[in-house]
């Protein structure tokens, strides 16, 4: 089993491959005399290293080198024709690639498409091995056509916008404030996946539009219950003094509307699922609960900062009567207030938890008795 070292470059080392240890040793002598600073003396040496170290290990090993000039096609031919001549005259089983640059390793492809490669030996100063290292991501960053665009074209946009905005704006505070705010909101907008969803979104809108799905109205109508809440939230909210009370205000007047709207979505959801596959995810059908038991648990505690800030009055319960049995009027406390929405909360999760094991259960059921 014979292993080949070949040292690869595009710099025209050689206009010819050079084979064998005598006539690789002469050429890097010739290549430090004339240049000692020349990298590819580096890679060369590397590869008569690697190839004692296999002769030490009692490995059949052949050392080789191949170049190729001129412009990136001509370069890349001239390669593959020296490798060729190196693999007729030493016929070997695999390679070790040794290179000397990020360019240089661009060539392991056209070994590995004649030979088995064991390994890539990259070679590098040193003394420079930060500046190429840089190089090197950087080399492959620019490469990167989608890198570029989403980096680069922000940069690029932000660069050329703030000194327009210091003309424009009264102090280099706002220029700064506007510029970094705009950076965060397109931080966010790619964090976040949101051009993926912009462009997903059509193609799935036109999709329930053909196939029917509930789920569209149903989504439509969220959306209006959202604004409606989000709306009644803020007027009262908007007269407030204390920032901590006025979105608890909100809070604790939109969270109905919101988890109506929240209702109306899954309802569509459990509609499609129903209609599509006959059978409803677990997720699906808890999902009605797990919104109403979070709304009150919500608006429990808005409304105890609400009750402790004097902006809501305490819970006033009506007089009851079922038969013989009759309740006063009375009122409830604030923890006592609070306490019960948790307990509502809780018994929400509970009675999901259950129906859920139910529904599944008997799906289960069905499934083992069905032929």
């Amino acid at each position: 089993m014979t292993t080949l070292v070949v040292c690869v470059d595009r710099a025209g080392l050689t206009d010819e491959p050079v084979i064998g240890w005598e006539a690789v040793r002469a050429l890097v002598t010739d290549i430090g005399i004339e240049d000692p600073g020349d990298s590819r003396v580096n890679s060369t040496l590397e590869a008569l290293k690697v190839t004692r170290d296999l002769r030490d290990e009692n490995e059949d090993a052949e050392v080789a080198v191949v170049s190729g000039g001129g412009d990136a096609v001509s370069a890349d031919r001239a390669v593959a024709a020296g490798l060729d001549t190196i693999i007729e005259r030493v016929n070997p089983d695999s390679a070790v690639v040794v290179v000397a640059s990020a360019e240089a390793e661009r060539l392991v492809h056209i070994v590995e498409s004649r030979l088995r490669v064991d390994a890539v030996d990259r070679v590098v100063v040193r003394q420079s091995h930060d500046i190429e290292s840089t190089y090197y991501v950087l080399k492959q960053f620019l490469a990167d056509e989608e890198l570029r665009s989403t980096v680069l074209v922000p940069l690029g946009a932000t660069l050329l916008a703030f000194p327009i905005l210091l003309l424009l704006a009264e102090s280099v505070t706002l220029a700064v404030a506007i510029v970094v705010a705009a950076l965060g909101v397109f931080l966010l907008y790619k964090g976040l996946g949101v051009d993926e969803l912009a462009n997903d979104l059509p193609g799935q809108i036109r999709e329930a539009f053909y196939s029917g799905q509930v789920s569209l109205v149903t989504y439509v109508v969220a959306a209006g219950l959202t604004l409606i809440g989000a709306f009644v939230g803020a007027i009262p909210a908007t007269g407030m003094d204390d920032p901590f009370l006025a979105v608890m205000e909100f809070v604790y007047t939109a969270v109905p509307w919101l988890a109506t709207a929240a209702l109306a979505a899954s309802a569509g959801r459990l509609a499609d699922e129903l209609l599509e596959d006959e059978s409803v995810r677990s997720a699906l059908l808890n999902l009605p609960f797990g919104v109403v038991a979070v709304g009150l648990v919500v608006r429990g505690f808005a409304g105890y900062f609400l009750e402790r800030g004097d902006v809501l009055g305490p819970a006033r319960v009506p007089a009851l009567s079922f038969g013989p049995i009759s309740v006063a009027p009375f009122e409830l406390a604030t923890l006592e207030r609070l306490a019960l929405f948790v307990a509502a909360s809780l018994a929400v999760s509970v009675c999901g938890i259950l129906v859920v094991s139910y529904i599944t259960d008997r799906e289960e059921v069905g499934e083992l008795s069905s032929p």
